[in-house]
């Protein structure tokens, strides 16, 4: 794990256990027992002709700083949703992204898309906050985890009925995702330890992953032409976050990335 992944991790141990102090898991549980059902995210993404477009809601990053200001979620939120985005992405990590939970929570209820929560999710405890709070899926990342802990998280997921889109950079990560027998796994084309992104990484290992497994390709798609690449080789849905973010237009800009693929 590269010293930025590291310096995350440490700070979501304290974050937990803050939240931990503040509410008990059991509250929580409850919490997210009685929250409406989970929405479809894999059905959103998997079995469709056209590329599915899961757009994120994203205002800054530890390597850009600030994306977009000013920044308004939920008329981000629609503008993808008018635009043609098969699902919602929504940061939550607040300490290095600018994040909240509340913003999926208002973004969960006022749009039909299913939402990720996209954060750097370590515990149970974080399972069942993306449950109460309306998430239908959630991101875990394999460079990140130990295998068992990795394991614990998808099964809880699943067992809640989300969909765990699991993520992974580095080729030697990928037999104990694969070990998971999931339906869902994200490739990150951007190299945590350098920061460089390419394009090709996920169509590299899209060969090295059984068909059956819908593939998702994350960083470095900004424009028509990337999308068309990937569709062509055989990616079946798209997270983009940056490249949206600086768009003006934002329903435009999605119409535009996707075209008629």
């Amino acid at each position: 794990m590269n010293s930025i992944l590291q310096k995350i991790v440490r700070t979501k141990h304290d974050e937990i256990a803050e939240a931990k102090r503040h509410r008990s898991i059991q509250d929580l549980r409850y919490a997210a027992e009685v929250a409406p059902a989970p929405r479809d995210f894999l059905g959103a993404l998997a079995g469709h002709q056209r590329m599915r477009l899961i757009a994120e809601v994203k205002k800054a990053s530890p390597s850009k700083g600030v994306i977009r200001d000013p920044f308004d979620p939920l008329a981000i939120a629609h503008a993808y949703q008018a635009g043609g985005a098969a699902a919602l992405s929504v940061l939550t990590d607040v300490s290095y992204f600018q994040g909240s939970l509340e913003y999926l929570r208002a973004i969960r209820q006022a749009v039909q898309l299913p939402v990720l929560r996209k954060d750097f999710l370590i515990d149970e405890y974080q399972i069942w906050e993306a449950r109460e709070a309306g998430a239908d899926a959630i991101l875990l990342i394999a460079e990140c985890l130990e295998a068992s802990k990795l394991q614990d998280l998808f099964s809880l997921a699943v067992e809640l009925k989300m969909t765990p889109l699991v993520e992974i950079h580095a080729k030697a990560n990928l037999q104990p995702v694969l070990n998971l027998n999931p339906r869902l796994i994200g490739v990150n084309n951007r190299d945590l330890d350098t920061f460089t992104v390419d394009l090709s990484h996920v169509v590299r290992l899209r060969a090295e992953i059984p068909a059956e497994i819908t593939l998702v390709g994350e960083s470095g798609i900004a424009t028509h032409a990337d999308v068309k690449y990937l569709k062509e080789n055989q990616i079946a849905a798209i997270l983009v976050g940056e490249s949206l973010m600086r768009q003006a237009d934002l329903e435009s800009a999605v119409r535009k990335l996707l075209g008629d693929l």
